[in-house]
């Protein structure tokens, strides 16, 4: 039977949680809830499921540096280093290519490394599910997770609701939508039929590099003059040459949106989030009596439903309603809780501005 592998997607800068998140110290790094990382959570939810040689986490050199102290039980083989950012789509054929070279059957499981999980049993059962119908059916496997607001920060997923030939919580993909306004959030969860986009993907190695084929020829063309050169001295020029050469473009967009082969999409019922932006930070935390959640040193005063996280000095509120302040020692944020989402935009200016210090 065909072998299971995890790819940890870990070269993100986590922009939206600026100014904890910075380039040196990403979101994935960081201790968001409880003691571990959450890249360190990411992996541990993987404990008996798959080995630690199948796992392997794509990022770049640099973080690289940071990552690899915490997570000791993995070795320099582990590692699949991006030269440059091309976002996930050839970050996710340069590891299909990999594995496919080991285990020509290999299934890949693609997993954020900066996402939550509650339900780390049921996590694993959703994923042995997920295998096996990418195994049984070649398909493009994806996680949905069952909607709990309309919330404008996800993509969306249409399916068609039971198959005789699928198990209960399997379905069929219908159609793709992007990140909603908010009307049109209310809408997809009215009807129904539609779930959140994880970003968790399931699938054979040799199936996503098909797909690359296809829809991507010109990063699969530039993937298979890479894979010639494995092993031979030139393996890390042509490696950095060729990889700054491939378009930089989603998954989603790249495949999952144009591709003719079936999406089946497996229900998530496990406690997910991708903490996404500090807004999402602030609901998985219980708030006090006046809605107020206080990471670190902060109180309030006459002060409701407002999120201080102040781990180095003391913040004080008096008379705020719906705020977020991220107190750090050269750089303090300040916003309403629901313009979270924007915080991207501010850390774009502020490198436009050329204040790149303090990001």
């Amino acid at each position: 039977m065909s072998a299971v592998y995890a790819v940890i997607m870990a070269g993100g800068s986590g922009t939206r949680f600026w100014p904890l998140s910075r380039a040196k110290t990403p979101k994935q790094v960081i201790s968001m809830l409880g003691n571990k990382s959450l890249l360190q959570e990411t992996v541990a939810r993987l404990k008996g499921l798959i080995p630690n040689e199948r796992i392997f986490i794509a990022t770049n050199r640099h973080q690289k540096k940071v990552i690899a102290p915490q997570l000791p039980e993995l070795s320099d083989n582990n590692y699949l280093i991006e030269p440059s950012a091309r976002n996930t789509a050839p970050s996710i054929g340069l590891a299909a290519m990999h594995i496919k070279r080991i285990d020509p059957e290999g299934i890949m499981v693609i997993l954020p490394s900066d996402h939550l999980v509650h339900n780390v049993e049921g996590f694993q059962k959703t994923v042995k599910v997920a295998v096996e119908a990418a195994r049984k059916h070649d398909a493009l496997v994806t996680f949905g997770i069952p909607p709990t607001r309309p919330e404008t920060g996800y993509g969306y997923m249409q399916f068609s609701p039971g198959s005789p030939d699928l198990p209960e919580t399997v379905h069929r993909v219908k159609t793709f939508a992007e990140k909603p306004n908010k009307a049109t959030a209310l809408r997809f969860i009215s009807s129904g039929d539609f779930y959140w986009n994880s970003g968790i993907f399931i699938w054979k190695a040799s199936r996503i590099l098909a797909e690359f084929e296809e829809h991507l020829p010109d990063q699969s063309h530039q993937l298979e003059l890479i894979e010639k050169s494995y092993g031979s001295p030139n393996y890390l020029r042509s490696l950095v040459t060729r990889y700054r050469r491939i378009r930089s473009i989603s998954i989603d967009y790249g495949v999952m949106e144009v591709t003719k082969t079936p999406i089946l999409m497996v229900e998530g019922n496990f406690g997910w989030s991708d903490v996404g932006s500090w807004d999402e930070l602030y609901r998985q935390y219980t708030p006090g009596t006046d809605g107020n959640v206080i990471i670190g040193e902060g109180t309030t005063l006459d002060s409701k439903n407002c999120f201080v996280y102040s781990h180095d000095k003391m913040t004080a509120l008096i008379g705020l309603e719906n705020m977020l302040i991220v107190n750090t020692p050269n750089a303090l944020l300040i916003c309403p809780l629901d313009k979270a989402q924007n915080v991207k935009q501010i850390v774009e200016k502020i490198r436009a501005e050329g204040k790149e210090k303090y990001l």
